[in-house]
């Protein structure tokens, strides 16, 4: 199955964007806040990317239970590894902080719930892996109604969960959803739908007739709506900080569109090859960012931790030891494997 470039080349704005939303303060400058706001559809684009694949393989496979199987293992494989590394990480830091180990060790323990830990995959300071028990939990909806033959039902369905779940983020101004909504149903199940139903080639046919430059075009429109969309009910209203808007499902789906519009975009360059590794970079980069500050603080140098010049410094620094690492990673991964087969 041929690549599409665009996608990793989207991608990797994708992941620069969420990496920019973790290092930069979102409200200390109007210029920040825009900035906050224009980034938020880095993540509902990697659902969408996720289900995007995810629907090609089921499409094109005969055995499609044995790959949606092999798609979940890998998933989740790679969501314990990394939920052990934060752990481990955070009692590192608990025994160099701590003044009573442990009492503060058995609260650290005691503070998991069985929820955090299976759905929402929080609880530890890799808090950027609700993203992955939020895909394992869509790709299993997802699959089930795709072998009940309810695949169609479940994009409307989804879509009003998307919908409902404003009122526990942006929208809470106008009624306060006391759920928590960054998780599978609210955020995860409708994009990672929506890129399963690009996958379909009826479906892609009848979006793909927008020309590229009315779809560029409305890509520019709904990026600014999302960032006035955000100002208003934030800055105007007085509401909570959003992770994501109505705008952002239609930015979302003309971004896709035009990817896979324009699948060379992108072809042999180097962002597109990171781009390519997203979602290593995703998992890896917030213990950096951690290690980062750290290392300002015991410089002493909090005075200047807001600092533009620094920030954007840290930013390249953060993508850059994200990706090298994670490429690593895969290197020592690769060896491992091949070792073992060997021996």
């Amino acid at each position: 199955m041929e690549r599409n470039n665009a996608i990793d080349f989207i991608k990797f704005f994708a992941i620069l964007s969420v990496v920019v939303i973790h290092v930069f303060p979102r409200d200390s400058q109007i210029g920040l806040f825009i900035l906050d706001n224009f980034s938020r559809f880095a993540v509902p684009f990697f659902f969408t990317a996720s289900g995007y694949l995810f629907g090609q393989k089921m499409i094109h496979k005969r055995d499609s239970f044995d790959y949606f199987k092999r798609y979940i293992i890998k998933i989740l494989k790679l969501y314990l590894c990394w939920l052990f590394f934060y752990m481990m990480y955070d009692v590192l830091i608990l025994y160099k902080d701590a003044a009573d180990v442990p009492k503060e060790l058995a609260q650290y323990i005691n503070h998991f719930s069985f929820l955090d830990l299976i759905y929402y995959g929080t609880g530890t300071s890799g808090y950027q892996l609700w993203f992955l028990t939020a895909l394992i939990w869509s790709v299993i909806i997802l699959f089930g109604f795709y072998k009940l033959k309810k695949a169609r039902l479940l994009l409307p369905i989804s879509l009003i969960c998307n919908l409902l779940g404003l009122f526990g983020q942006s929208y809470l101004v106008f009624y306060d959803l006391p759920l928590s909504t960054r998780d599978a149903i609210f955020i995860g199940l409708f994009y990672t739908t929506l890129g399963f139903f690009f996958a379909d080639d009826k479906f892609f046919k009848k979006s793909g007739a927008i020309t590229a430059k009315i779809n560029l075009s409305l890509i520019f429109i709904f990026f600014t709506i999302q960032v006035v969309e955000g100002y208003l009910l934030e800055k105007i209203l007085s509401g909570s900080h959003g992770e994501y808007f109505i705008s952002t499902i239609f930015l979302t789906a003309f971004l896709f569109l035009f990817a896979l519009n324009n699948k060379t975009l992108g072809k042999d360059l180097f962002i597109t090859k990171v781009g390519g590794r997203a979602l290593g970079i995703y998992i890896v980069h917030v213990v950096f960012i951690d290690i980062f500050d750290l290392i300002i603080s015991a410089l002493r140098m909090d005075h200047i931790s807001d600092n533009l010049f620094l920030k954007l410094f840290e930013t390249l620094l953060i993508i850059t030891m994200s990706y090298i690492s994670y490429d690593l990673l895969q290197y020592f991964k690769r060896r491992l494997s091949n070792l073992v087969k060997s021996s």
